[in-house]
């Protein structure tokens, strides 16, 4: 299935123009040509969701309509209705910004072909990265708009992302993703379009590719998985316009942790290692760190155990390096403890369950220093590895706590974890794991 055309979407949004009205607009146009067609809404409707391209000279006709409602002239590539299938995959800067912000209107009005996306896979699921990680760079970003842009206007968008992310962890993505929708449409977009020079450019992309990868991790938080990963493409997108590596090689990150989630394993490894290439000499400890982890999961996964302590050696020797004032703020979520839970979550899956209870319980004395999403997930580590040793009443106890932590919290990743432990408890026959299963199912809809 074809990507819908969400940018002939978001025009006719912005035209204020409807399915019928567009295509009433181009029967008329055609009529007085003698070239009648017989457009209705169905049509304009296919044209977005199929990305159908009409005959003829109906597309320049598309751009004149639209172009004269909204105030400039249009291009094919900007209406989605390019001639050749080289101004799809490859848009310049203005075009790639033209596609988030149509991207995140949609998101906004909850328009049902996004709703039904697919996720992207193969060649095109690596192509992102590829072209983040080689030429051509953008020399200027700078750009003439309606309105000038500041390093004020800058920083509102970095406090926002902060604001937005404690938020997240907190409560979950659900209900912090519309938020973030809400923003990037009444505040990000007036300053993508604005007028900026080069220096201030990079740096608005910068801040604002930064709540655009946090839609992703909230999408994603969400179960919207095709979502997630079109803003993390288009969050990677802004990151090479800002020419920051560090925050190119952290929305790489992001992608390789998705793709953990859906088991896409040779995607984890691919992703990860161009981001310490890619990215080489600029990423962060605490990055560089997460980044071997999850090869080492994904080694985990696929039972290569060589391969797996060697990357669990390299993530080891970094995170010494880890000084978290001198950390950028995405890696936040890096914090004490965190690597010896990836650990033990490796090792459980190597089936090294001595061990993987020792990391998990070391992993859980640092877990008062980090937040409440972090302290569940380190009490989900350890009640599965104690599962799977046999010592139920421990690890009934421990799940018990899982829910005490993830008590309010409105997140599709959570409710999976705590279904993973209800999952490896559920073939014991006993009062205490049935008691916990009730309340897994009242509190995050684990089916008993």
């Amino acid at each position: 299935m074809s990507e819908p055309n969400i940018l002939l979407d978001s025009l006719l949004a912005e035209a204020g123009i409807s399915h019928a009205g567009l295509a009433a607009r181009v029967n008329r146009v055609t009529s007085t040509a003698r070239r009648p067609t017989r457009y209705d809404h169905t049509a304009v409707a296919r044209w977005i969701r199929d990305r159908a391209i009409p005959r003829g000279d109906v597309p320049e006709i598309i751009c004149e309509i639209i172009g004269g409602k909204v105030g400039r002239p249009l291009s094919l590539a900007d209406i989605g209705m390019p001639r050749s299938e080289t101004g799809r995959d490859e848009p310049d800067l203005s075009q790639a910004v033209d596609q988030a912000v149509a991207l995140w209107r949609g998101d906004l009005n909850n328009k049902v072909f996004l709703t039904g996306a697919s996720m992207i896979d193969g060649p095109a699921a690596v192509a992102p990265v590829f072209e983040w990680e080689n030429p051509p760079h953008e020399l200027d970003v700078s750009r003439r708009g309606p309105r000038p842009v500041s390093m004020n206007d800058v920083q509102i968008l970095r406090d926002a992302r902060n604001r937005y992310e404690q938020m997240y962890r907190r409560v979950g993505g659900v209900p912090v993703r519309p938020r973030i929708v809400a923003f990037l449409n009444a505040n990000v977009t007036p300053l993508l379009k604005g007028s900026h020079d080069d220096r201030t450019g990079r740096e608005l992309f910068r801040a604002a590719g930064g709540l655009v990868a946090l839609a992703g991790i909230c999408a994603y938080d969400s179960d919207r998985q095709a979502l997630s990963q079109r803003y993390l493409f288009h969050a990677l997108r802004m990151a090479k316009a800002s020419g920051n590596l560090a925050f190119g090689g952290y929305v790489v990150a992001l992608l390789a942790n998705q793709a953990m989630s859906r088991a896409k394993y040779r995607y984890v490894l691919q992703y990860a290692e161009t981001a310490l290439r890619g990215a080489r000499g600029h990423l962060s400890p605490a990055l560089v760190t997460d980044l071997h982890t999850l090869q080492a999961k994904a080694c985990a996964r696929v039972g290569d155990r060589a391969s797996c302590h060697a990357h669990l050696c390299r993530a080891e020797a970094t995170a010494a390096r880890i000084r978290h004032d001198d950390e950028p703020p995405e890696t936040g979520y890096v914090q004490p403890g965190l690597l010896e839970c990836q650990r033990a979550e490796a090792l459980r899956r190597l089936g090294d369950l001595t061990a993987a209870q020792t990391y998990a319980e070391e992993a859980l004395r640092s877990a008062d220093t980090c937040h409440l999403r972090g302290q569940t997930h380190r009490l989900a580590t350890l009640a599965l590895v104690l599962t799977e040793r046999g010592d139920l009443d421990r690890a009934v106890t421990t799940a018990e706590t899982m829910l005490d932590r993830a008590q309010g919290m409105e997140s599709e990743r959570i409710a999976e974890r705590v279904a993973m432990v209800a999952d490896a408890l559920r073939p014991f026959d006993a009062r205490v794991v049935e008691e916990f299963l009730t309340r897994a199912h009242q509190q995050a809809r684990v089916p008993l």
